[in-house]
């Protein structure tokens, strides 16, 4: 038996020995949501730091009144509670239905009729059961009249009534039924039918958030105000208005918001909560995930302040005001739901919004705090021996990982024999680089630091040195080592060699002296360095490369990363394909392939790998329809377009090309006049690569065929992740779900941040 595995055996009998006790655990609700457009993979999630997790959203027919799926939503519901259980199998999972905002009328249409309540809910039941869920939950509904909110009462002890009598007849376990609701019940117009929700609800999560938004407020605002001296816009005062109304604290759970907003400041040296604005910043509608706050942050070095009479966090760079959650609020905000006598939290959204999970852990961390005082005390007085034991196990351990480092090492060493990679000494690199100096200091990415160099011979060099935060290790590096040397083409990055002397991981290529693609696609003065002439070169060796990887080389590779700033250009602007680190060897016969690791870069990777671990040739074709639609448009995809600015880069380049005014995409710098390789068609080619189906996406071969102008064209279907539906196609559809496909979830913003 192994060190590692000796170690992992022993560590898990001492734990359980230690902190096992007879107390019962108190029910403690961790929920949080998981959009289904949120581009994050599915096998991906932690669902060990949950309880539950809702799949957002379904949808009411406007027509049957029954439950409906979005189209590109069907492949992943029916695996979601098989895949996100594996890891967690206590785990709930709810099927969230959206009925806010534009689903309203469709929404209270049903409740109205007692024929449309009770097609909704036999349907609604049946759907649970069909896709694996454990509950039903009902999101973003606002009865605005006296009518709308005695019928919703009504709809909710009818369903209640229904999953009773569905549970008594089958013998399954009783679906849960949950609601989510405005962060006070009455509002306005707006009250809830309280008496009907406690009797039938299993509990109800708060929108605990968005008080104040940039796009309407001309402040800075607490949109999470956990207090707020000055207004009743706070969850505090929302939740006691609850119980005032006899709502039990045991049934609802309080709302944690993972996105904050950015405001633009009137004076940047006013910048306190509360100060005057002049409208949003830094993203289409002022909001920011989590983890996109956490990357600003750290560009600038800004310095956060936690303010605790609002509890919250916030930071200013220059005129820009960013105001959020962070480790402190959160843990804050549970402990003030656990003092409460609450049921527990629901998290919006999860995992997209987070940062490597630790808000979720923060928040998760609370419950096990709270709950094992007892199991932390029995710790600090285990017996001498165990700790012993221990110590032992841990020291067992560094060996064993010495061991392994070791191996690596030599195994790359041993293949240093190959005369075209060279083995470089840990005294080479510093020398070549002025000791990793600051001015050598090329750039930064998942691997580490990159540093121009120059060897002892004149040659120039790039080094790409492993970092210590890094989350890639030894099996990229080596992935990238042996897959990069045995591959041989112009349109790919040569490497000379590595070094792994002193523990150290670092990689040694050409220097490629200008820079990467994306240094030039999205800012308009070095856009014009990049004319249409350099742009059909830099498409045409991107094919090529992609060509050799995936039909000419002794084996098919699966790139998985391809990028604008994995794409390097020499000194003739010519491209060379980089970092092999997360390729695949794929076999030939094979159609496709599957993981349990998902990796890449969002908005990059498609969507049967996103949400299932699928992968096959189709994978790169993929990232290069998304590549080649960012170098005709110049537009990062990061961002929304369009005239209400709701469109991500795929759906503004098929609006545009189905308005056949696609030219309005396009870099206005370029002109095509010259060549044969004409824009129009470029975008025709990048819409085909990037459809839903993988099936229907052209191979290398007939992409370059295609960009050739040697075939006719078929039309684009819509691209993956599109959030509206294309009438044109329902050709191809059942009546049922010609009814279901018309929705645009990008308007879900009452209740539902972005």
């Amino acid at each position: 038996m192994s060190p590692k595995i000796s170690f992992f055996i022993i560590i898990c009998f001492l734990f359980n020995f230690s902190f096992n006790t007879p107390t019962a655990k108190a029910t403690w609700v961790q929920c949080g949501f998981w959009y289904a457009g949120s581009e994050f993979p599915v096998p991906e999630i932690n669902s060990a730091l949950f309880t539950h997790i809702l799949f957002a959203f379904a949808y009411i027919n406007s027509s049957s009144y029954e439950l409906r799926i979005a189209h590109s939503d069907e492949p992943y519901v029916s695996t979601f509670t098989h895949i996100v259980t594996q890891k967690n199998p206590s785990l709930k999972t709810i099927l969230s239905i959206w009925a806010g905002r534009e689903e309203s009328p469709n929404f209270f249409s049903m409740v109205n009729q007692s024929s449309n309540r009770k097609s909704f809910i036999k349907n609604s039941i049946k759907a649970a059961r069909e896709y694996g869920f454990h509950g039903l939950d009902l999101c973003g509904v606002i009865p605005n009249t006296d009518s709308n909110m005695k019928n919703m009462g009504t709809f909710i002890g009818e369903w209640r009534a229904a999953i009773n009598s569905e549970s008594k007849s089958s013998g399954a376990p009783r679906l849960i039924l949950t609601m989510g609701a405005y962060y006070s019940p009455v509002l306005d117009a707006m009250a809830y039918p309280v008496d009907s929700i406690v009797r039938n609800f299993d509990w109800i999560y708060l929108t605990s958030y968005d008080y104040y938004l940039p796009t309407k407020d001309n402040f800075t605002g607490a949109h999470t105000a956990l207090y707020d001296p000055f207004s009743k816009l706070n969850t505090d005062y929302g939740i006691k208005e609850w119980i005032r109304k006899r709502f039990p604290p045991n049934k609802l759970t309080i709302g944690l918001s993972f996105h904050g907003y950015a405001w633009t400041l009137v004076d940047p040296k006013d910048n306190t909560i509360g100060s005057p604005a002049k409208g949003l910043a830094i993203t289409a509608d002022g909001s920011m995930s989590y983890r996109y706050i956490k990357i600003y942050n750290n560009s600038y070095k800004a310095t956060p302040a936690y303010n605790s009479t609002y509890v919250m966090n916030y930071f200013t760079v220059e005129w820009f005001w960013i105001g959020y959650d962070d480790v402190e609020a959160i843990k804050t905000k549970v402990s003030y739901a656990k003092e409460k006598g609450l049921l527990g939290y629901t998290v919006f959204q999860i995992p997209n919004d987070d940062d490597n999970w630790s808000l979720s852990r923060a928040a998760h961390g609370i419950e096990e705090d709270q709950h094992d005082k007892k199991k932390s005390k029995l710790a600090i007085v285990l017996p001498a021996g165990t700790l012993a034991a221990f110590l032992l196990c841990v020291a067992m351990y560094c060996v064993a990982r010495k061991t392994i480092r070791s191996k690596g090492s030599r195994k790359l060493n041993q293949r240093s024999v190959d005369p075209n990679l060279q083995a470089f000494t840990f005294a080479q690199m510093q020398a070549a680089t002025d000791n990793f100096s600051f001015q050598n200091k090329l750039g930064e990415g998942g691997f580490g630091p990159v540093y121009k160099g120059k060897l002892p011979n004149g040659q120039e060099i790039a080094v790409k040195r492993l970092s210590q935060s890094s989350k890639q290790g030894m099996e990229e590096f080596q992935n990238e080592v042996t897959l990069t040397v045995k591959l041989q083409h112009v349109n790919l990055l040569r490497i000379q060699g590595f070094c792994t002397e002193r523990e150290e991981k670092m990689l040694i290529y050409d220097y490629m002296p200008n820079k990467s693609l994306d240094f030039y696609l999205y800012e308009p003065a070095r856009q014009l360095q990049l004319d249409w002439e350099n742009r059909v070169q830099v498409i045409e060796g991107i094919t090529q490369g992609l060509l050799y990887l995936q039909e000419y080389s002794a084996f098919t590779v699966i790139h998985r990363d391809l990028k604008a700033s994995n794409i390097l250009l020499d000194n003739e602007m010519k491209p060379k394909i980089s970092d092999f680190g997360i390729a695949k060897i794929f076999q030939k016969e094979d159609n496709q392939a599957n993981t349990g690791r998902i990796v890449g870069t969002y908005g990059c990777v498609p969507p049967e790998y996103v949400k299932g671990g699928v992968y096959s040739r189709k994978y790169d074709v993929y990232s290069f329809g998304v590549l080649l639609l960012q170098i005709i448009s110049g537009k990062k995809n990061a961002y929304l377009y369009g005239t209400d600015k709701n469109l991500n880069l795929l759906e503004y380049a098929y609006e545009k090309w189905k308005t056949e005014s696609g030219m309005e995409f396009m870099d206005p710098s370029l002109d095509d006049k010259l060549s044969s390789c004409k824009l129009i068609r470029c975008l025709q080619v990048g819409l085909l690569c990037v459809q839903e189906k993988w099936e229907d996406r052209p191979s290398m071969l007939e992409v370059d065929s295609m960009l050739k102008n040697e075939t006719a064209l078929p039309a684009p279907k819509m691209p993956a992740f599109s959030r509206k539906f294309d009438h044109s196609e329902q050709g191809n559809l059942s009546r049922c779900e010609e009814d279901c496909c018309s929705i645009n979830v990008d308007t879900t913003s009452h209740l539902m941040p972005r």
